[in-house]
């Protein structure tokens, strides 16, 4: 019989040999002989699952999207007790990609953004990417402020506006701790002491040190 492949299962192996690559070379330096090499596939196999150079580029976008999401929500669903304070506070860590684990990926996400601002056909999954993240944000933001007394919240902040900014600071944290302007340590204060502020604006209390 002739042997089966797990082509989607080839496909992420696929993308994360384009990751490893991305992140030594940018994605300008990716090419499809390398990626074989690195997924350690013939050429032959790379191209009957990506038909050229940018559908490849395209699924590895997505590939790192998904992970950094599902890396955000499984560490929710894995303190299911936990106040939505402090989800949110999980949740945008995760997302800020600040921890040295998280480094490379970090590189990666940033290099895939700097070509997407020049390339509408990458730009897509990106702000696919970064609408997940942001309505996951915004949803515990929502759950957040209904879970505070009434009396505690004047004016309950925007979740969309808010989520927005979140994800906008953990961006650009990430940035700078990548180009060495701030340590890590500083990064991750400078994110709690928002998360501070906005638990405040919503009436509850999130952890009292970085999450």
């Amino acid at each position: 019989m002739p042997k089966q492949v797990d082509y989607e299962g080839r496909r992420r192996q696929i993308a994360e040999a384009v990751c490893l690559l991305a992140d030594e070379h940018g994605p300008e330096g990716v090419t499809m002989r390398d990626v074989a090499a690195r997924a350690q596939v013939s050429l032959g196999a790379v191209q009957r699952c990506f038909s050229s150079k940018e559908e490849m580029l395209l699924f590895a976008i997505d590939h790192v999207g998904e992970r950094i999401t599902e890396r955000a929500r499984a560490r929710l669903a894995g303190s299911p007790a936990q106040s939505a304070a402090t989800a949110l506070g999980h949740a945008a860590t995760e997302i800020a990609l600040l921890r040295e684990e998280n480094r490379a990926e970090a590189r990666i996400w940033l290099a895939f953004v700097a070509k997407a601002a020049v390339n509408e056909q990458l730009a897509a999954p990106l702000r696919t990417s970064y609408a997940s993240l942001h309505d996951l944000l915004a949803r515990l933001i929502t759950e957040a402020a209904g879970s505070a007394p009434d009396d505690e919240v004047a004016a309950p902040p925007d979740p969309q506006r808010e989520a927005r900014t979140l994800l906008a600071l953990a961006d650009g944290l990430t940035s700078h701790v990548l180009m060495g302007h701030l340590p890590t340590q500083e990064a991750e204060d400078v994110l709690h002491a928002h998360l501070v502020g906005l638990w405040e604006r919503l009436g509850t209390t999130g952890p009292r040190h970085a999450v």
